[in-house]
């Protein structure tokens, strides 16, 4: 592996650099990085802002073709622009899922003209996109999914539930999976859209979360018209469109936000322990140097997905790795902040407490980022066997039509 940048690739880290430095501001005795779980009216339109500023100045959809506002280049460049970016206090939260997940999925299946209608908008932040996947009775199965979807003529009628869905209640658009043929295996009825979330029919319920934020919704469906033209794929390969976005999902939702392991050292510098701060305990230190051993780890993994990127290479589920390890670690580094700050860990205002109450808010949030993007459970599956070539779990529906698959005893 070789570290280094060529001549092009430092020449864009400083494009990169003298554009951040000019136009935000440097995480340093900064507050944590504004996202969409905190978004109020005036958050949104700082996101806005901020995207349409990346855009203008050609740092944003750094991969996507020309014509839509992108520069076509290696994926490396992206990987140097979003190192850079992490040295500065930007608002994220709103775009992520819309240009990681939803808008990579309608480049590759979407029509022309379809392209030009919707890759431009969302590239310039101007319209949010969401991914309904998940459901209630689900759980981390995908492909058990019920919302229903039939065919009446030009158009298809959407009935059921999605759950979980991430900035529905800001969002424009939405890509969506549903069942469209229950007599065959799970994975083998799925058809997959997109679709206005301001149609008739969809009720979005956004859910209160123990840290105060209202990001994730429920959204209901009733009698949704979406037109068959709004089809990406054929009918019943929506699993493969599906895999397409959750291979996108996985790298998007790889790195989670602060505290990391910087943070926890500089709150043990301050925080008093025994009469002395807490970085001369040994304890404290042993489980500083673990934190720091896992960040290396994941530091050079990322160096190998970067070397295949810049050789061309599409990374593949490896990506499934720093989602698993960062999302663990960054709630015991938040835990563990609350212990030392003792009895101000209960205080959550962020003015009042250590680090703008940093640990606080990730304690709340750290479960949701153990489940989004794949449970730990599931992660530890596609790492098992598709890094490591272990066997598969055995699947007592395999091959079952999904009508017959048993479920649950209702009351």
């Amino acid at each position: 592996m070789d570290f280094n940048d060529t001549p092009d690739e430092a020449v864009f880290r400083a494009e990169a650099r003298a554009f951040l430095s000019a136009n935000a501001e440097l995480k340093a005795g900064s507050r944590p990085t504004l996202r969409a779980s905190g978004l109020d009216a005036a958050g949104v339109a700082r996101c806005k802002d901020w995207q349409a500023k990346k855009a203008a100045a050609g740092m944003a959809g750094l991969t996507w073709p020309k014509k839509f506002g992108g520069r076509e280049a290696s994926p490396i460049l992206q990987v140097i622009y979003n190192q850079e970016e992490e040295d500065f206090a930007v608002p994220r939260g709103l775009f992520e899922i819309g240009l990681g997940m939803c808008i990579p999925t309608m480049m590759a299946y979407a029509k022309p003209e379809q392209l030009d209608r919707y890759v431009g908008p969302a590239l310039r932040g101007e319209e949010v996109w969401c991914q309904l996947f998940s459901e209630p009775a689900g759980g981390s199965d995908l492909a058990a999914l019920r919302t229903r979807a039939e065919r009446d003529g030009d158009d298809w009628i959407i009935n059921g539930q999605k759950i979980w869905t991430s900035g529905a209640h800001l969002s424009d658009f939405g890509i969506i999976v549903v069942r469209t043929d229950p007599n065959v295996p799970k994975h083998e009825g799925l058809t997959f859209f997109f679709l206005d979330m301001k149609s008739p029919g969809i009720d979005i319920r956004p859910i209160h979360q123990m840290s105060g934020a209202r990001h994730f919704n429920e959204v209901f469906f009733t009698d949704v018209r979406v037109p068959d033209a709004q089809r990406l794929g054929g009918v019943g390969q929506g699993w493969k469109v599906s895999l397409t976005t959750l291979m996108n999902e996985r790298l998007a939702v790889g790195e989670v936000p602060r505290p990391e392991v910087d943070d926890i050292v500089a709150l043990s510098r301050t925080v008093v322990l025994d009469g002395e701060p807490a970085i001369r305990n040994a304890a404290v230190r042993e489980k500083i140097a673990d934190w720091f051993a896992r960040s290396q780890g994941l530091k050079y993994t990322r160096f190998r997905i970067m070397t295949a990127l810049s050789r061309g290479e599409t990374p593949g589920p490896e990506n499934s790795i720093a989602k698993l390890v960062n999302a663990a670690k960054q709630q015991e580094i938040a835990s563990f902040g609350l212990d030392l700050m003792g009895e101000a860990g209960l205080v959550v205002d962020d003015d009042l407490v250590e680090a703008y109450a940093m640990f606080q808010s990730a304690l709340m949030t750290a479960p949701s980022l153990r489940i989004a993007g794949g449970s730990d459970e599931i992660l530890r599956n596609i790492i098992a066997e598709r890094v490591l070539g272990l066997p598969a779990d055995i699947r007592a529906d395999k091959g079952m039509p999904f009508n017959l698959v048993p479920t649950g005893r209702r009351s």
